[in-house]
C-alpha cells in the first residue's frame, strides 16, 4: 500500500513539473502604465521598465490570414495548449474557444505580451486570475508571433 502511494505521488509529482515546464516561463513580463503601441522597454528612473500596452488602433485586423493563423496553431501547440484548450473547457487558463468574441483582440495582445502590466491594473485580468489560480506564465513571445496566435485565436 506505501508503495502504491509513493509511485502515485512521484508520478503527481513529475506531472506537475512537466505541466510547469510545458507552460514555459521564464523572465516577467516589463511593467508600466498603460499607453500605446508596443515600445522597446527602457528603464527609467525606478528601473521599472516602461511598456505601452497595445490599443484597437495597433491592431489592423481584416480576413483571416491562413498563413498567420498556422504560425499561430504551431506557437500554441508548443507554448499555450497545456494550459488553454480550443474548445470552451478550461484546463488551467480558460478555453479559447469564442475568446475573440468576448474579448477584445487589443486585450488579448495585451495578456499575451504584457502579462504583469494587466495582472496589475485590468480588473478582468484580476478577476481571471482569481478563477484560475495559476499567474499566467510570460512566454515571451514576439509581437509578431503573439499577433499569430491571435489569428488562430479567431479561427476557433
Amino acid at each position: 500500500m506505501r508503495k502504491t502511494i509513493g509511485t502515485t505521488l512521484r508520478m503527481m509529482t513529475g506531472a506537475a513539473l512537466l505541466t510547469l515546464a510545458a507552460c514555459g516561463g521564464g523572465g516577467t513580463a516589463p511593467s508600466g502604465p498603460p499607453g500605446a503601441a508596443e515600445t522597446p522597454a527602457t528603464p527609467d528612473e525606478g528601473n521599472t521598465p516602461n511598456v505601452a500596452l497595445y490599443t484597437d488602433a495597433d491592431l489592423k485586423l481584416g480576413e483571416i490570414d491562413p498563413v498567420m493563423t498556422e504560425k499561430g496553431k504551431t506557437t500554441y501547440d508548443v507554448k499555450c495548449q497545456a494550459c488553454h484548450s480550443t474548445g470552451e473547457n478550461r484546463i488551467v487558463g480558460p478555453g479559447w474557444k469564442g475568446l475573440t468574441t468576448k474579448r477584445k483582440p487589443e486585450w488579448i495582445m495585451n495578456m499575451i505580451m504584457n502579462i504583469d502590466v494587466m495582472l496589475a491594473e485590468d480588473p478582468e485580468a484580476q478577476k481571471l486570475l482569481e478563477e484560475c489560480l495559476v499567474r499566467m506564465p510570460n512566454q515571451n513571445l514576439s509581437k509578431d508571433e503573439a499577433r499569430e496566435v491571435l489569428e488562430f485565436m479567431r479561427t476557433l
